[in-house]
């Protein structure tokens, strides 16, 4: 089989296996492309839109930052590496990670901090407008929520999905109070993968849409 033909037979099993699922237009295309690469179903339990602000659902804003151009920027760069280019490049976007920057490397010492987290100080002013992407850190997803608060830094949408044991639940249940656009999981789930499987399902969306 094709590669086409591969994802096609996919995409009808995962419909055919979830059923009535009550998830919208704007919803279904993220959540299903989060299924077809993890072969998990809870998600359609465990996945949270925000409500939006500014009138604008999150996917909307998303889908909006994409074909503006917007930066999106990334916690690992298996994140960034998992992100398909094609789309986001043509609207003249990039796809960033500052995780192995020299810099972030010296700040992180210096301040005692993880990597992850230094990464989204450097990356404050470059994350305006646009995405903000968290597959593996909690530690990431805790300072970008603290530096919003602050007014320091206004991505669109954050994608927040850190995984592990700990505080991977913890900083997404603060994310899902905070009064912003967003997407994310309850729970301990979550990865690297599934985060950039969200930003390609926007960006298909947005290539869509021009």
């Amino acid at each position: 089989m094709k590669p086409q033909e591969i994802e096609d037979k996919s995409f009808r099993i995962i419909e055919e296996e979830a059923g009535e699922h009550g998830f919208n237009e704007w919803e279904w295309p993220i959540l299903r492309r989060m299924i077809h690469t993890s072969a998990d179903f809870d998600y359609i339990k465990s996945i949270r839109f925000s409500k939006g602000i500014a009138g604008k659902n999150p996917i909307e804003k998303g889908i909006q930052a994409i074909l503006q151009g917007k930066n999106i920027i990334t916690d690992t760069n298996m994140g960034r590496v998992g992100i398909r280019k094609k789309e986001i490049h043509e609207f003249g976007g990039q796809v960033r990670c500052l995780i192995a920057d020299e810099g972030v490397a010296n700040r992180a010492k210096e301040a005692g901090t993880t990597r992850a987290l230094a990464a989204v100080d450097m990356a404050a002013k470059d994350m305006e407008g646009g995405i903000y992407v968290v597959g593996n850190a909690p530690t990431a997803l805790l300072r970008l929520m603290e530096l919003i608060r602050e007014k320091k830094a206004a991505p669109a949408l954050i994608i927040g999905f850190p995984v592990g044991f700990v505080n991977a639940a913890e900083s997404k249940d603060e994310l899902m109070r905070l009064d912003y656009s967003y997407i994310t999981n309850k729970g301990r789930k979550g990865g690297s993968n599934i985060a950039a499987s969200i930003v390609n399902a926007l960006a298909i969306m947005a290539y869509q849409q021009r």
